[in-house]
């Protein structure tokens, strides 16, 4: 049969094919309709496509179906194309009869449950180039499902029969040794998937995610190859292709629950998404997650240097956004020993940006009132931290000294620190009158459970022996010293000699709390042994 080529093709504008329009008709109904109409002139017709799926490639594919009369070889490696070609140039039973492409291509997908692992990737991976094409998901889908049943109920795709036995080497192993291997076998079954897939694009990426979050798969294995993806991707990637990755990677894992999704290499994203610019919207989704558990994070992980063009030399404003995020769901929902993990790191955090000249009161400030009060049970680290910045910042004025200085609770200071602030000449000489004020209310509180504590022991002067009279009377009297009326010097050069005087009052009245104790459990220890004796006694019979 003499094959004439009439028909002039131009796909995509990467290639042009000249073939016969005739064969090509007879199985294409997108061609037929065109061949049937009037061209008005003798000169060859010519066709222009530019949204072919799979391009040239796919068009010569189609093209030899047509010319070895509707018989072709398809194989996992051609069928995406094949396939999408046949859809888009509406080779169908109308047309060609029962040799047509399109239900060829049919048969062959019906088969995919029988494909091996590795015909499903080829065929995956074909599929992504046919993306930006219409109507050419479907097979995209079908391989998708097909990729994800396999890892869930298959394993691993050819397991070794000499790790399938545990007994295979003749020496049986000991229980400990079997639960070790049974964990990593246990890990190498359900992460073994994850090299292969590397070569599914950030686009396919999402494909295969979205479908593995519906089919309620494990989060914490999607969580890890997600991380293992992006580690992959980055390490050879362009700056944008990063920058690409990162934000999709970090959109997937915000949809996931945050408690399956590891601390550690959030912080590892983290700083690859600072060298990045990603998108606001991600940056913001990366710093919620990693602010949800800011309990889990260490110094080392928050003292991240500041952005190109900045003056001080941390990220504060980083950390206030992850704080912000610690509290988003308010004090009631963070439970207090996360409350007391964050404020113990934050003191050692504020300490350790406090010496930098750079920075702001205001961010000082900041970083001090972030957490509230109830958050800490001594506010001994915030006093160090504000002693290091006044003594950088020797030229701040006497109003931003007290603003910073009105981080302090004096009532939460250790008797060690009201001793060092009322010598600490960096503070303003209102502090030390604060401390004081605080330092009384303590001695006064002291001397009123001192004072119940004496009645107490009054009350049970029948039971304690001499010996414990005489000690009780010599306490009595210690306590008397220290009961005194309190009063406040008014002249400030006294101020802080009289303070120090108040500082080894209190360490007294503490010594002779500890001593009063003795007597007390002594007494209360012979009262319950009188009450448990007499309940023993048996009723005498009258």
């Amino acid at each position: 049969m003499a094959v004439c080529c009439d028909l002039e093709v131009d796909v995509n504008g990467e290639e042009t094919f000249m073939v016969d329009k005739k064969i090509i008709a007879s199985y294409c109904g997108r061609l037929s309709k065109l061949s049937g109409k009037p061209t008005g002139s003798a000169r060859n017709l010519k066709v222009i496509f530019n949204d072919f799926p799979g391009g040239a490639e796919s068009f010569e594919l189609m093209s030899r179906f047509c010319y070895n009369n509707g018989r072709t070889a398809i194989t996992p490696s051609n069928i995406s194309f094949l396939h999408s070609a046949a859809q888009f140039m509406e080779m169908n039973n109308s047309v060609s009869g029962t040799h047509n492409l399109l239900e060829e291509t049919g048969k062959s997908l019906k088969e995919m449950n029988y494909w091996t692992w590795s015909e499903l990737l080829i065929t995956t991976k074909k599929c992504q180039d046919l993306l930006p094409f219409p109507n050419s998901t479907g097979i995209l889908e079908k391989c998708v499902d097909s990729l994800i049943g396999r890892i869930t109920t298959s394993g691993e795709p050819s397991p070794c029969p000499s790790t399938s036995s545990p007994d295979s080497s003749g020496v049986r192993l000991s229980c400990d040794t079997r639960s070790t291997e049974s964990l990593k076998n246990s890990f190498s079954r359900a992460t073994w998937w994850f090299e292969d897939l590397l070569v599914l694009s950030t686009n396919l990426v999402g494909m295969v995610f979205k479908s593995m979050v519906s089919q309620k798969f494990d989060h914490v294995i999607i969580s890890r190859f997600l991380f293992y993806y992006q580690k992959s991707k980055c390490y050879t990637g362009t700056s944008d292709e990063k920058r690409k990755v990162v934000e999709i990677v970090i959109d997937m894992l915000y949809i996931l629950d945050w408690n399956s999704v590891s601390f550690k290499s959030l912080f590892g994203i983290l700083r690859v998404a600072l060298n990045c610019n990603i998108r606001k919207c991600s940056r913001t989704k990366l710093e919620s997650m990693i602010g949800s558990q800011m309990d889990q994070a260490t110094l080392d992980n928050l003292l991240i240097p500041s952005p190109y063009g900045m003056n001080y030399l941390y990220n504060v404003n980083l950390v206030l956004r992850f704080l912000k995020a610690f509290l988003h769901g308010g004090i009631s929902q963070v439970f207090p020993i996360q409350l007391r993990k964050v404020a113990s790191l934050m003191d050692f955090y504020i300490a350790e940006v406090a010496p930098d000249p750079c920075l702001k009161p205001s961010k000082f400030l900041a970083l001090a009132m972030a957490l509230p009060d109830c958050a800490r049970e001594s506010y001994d680290g915030i006093y160090r931290a504000t002693d290091m910045y006044l003594e950088v910042h020797t030229g701040l004025s006497k109003e931003e000294k007290m603003k910073i200085c009105c981080t302090l609770n004096y009532e939460k200071l250790s008797t060690e620190a009201c001793i060092h602030l009322s010598r600490n000449k960096n503070f303003p000489s209102k502090c030390a009158v604060q401390a004081l004020m605080s330092q009384q209310v303590k001695l006064k509180s002291l001397l009123k459970a001192t004072g119940k504590t004496k009645c107490y022991i009054d009350s049970s002067s029948g039971v304690s022996e001499t010996g414990s009279k005489g000690k009780k009377n010599e306490t009595s009297k210690q306590i008397v010293l220290y009961a005194g009326k309190l009063d406040l010097p008014t002249d400030n050069d006294k101020l802080r000699a009289h303070l120090q005087g108040m500082q080894w009052r209190v360490t007294e009245l503490e010594r002779v709390c500890m001593k009063m104790q003795a007597p007390m459990t002594k007494i209360m220890k012979s009262r319950v042994s009188n009450h448990r004796t007499s309940r023993s006694l048996p009723r005498l019979c009258s």
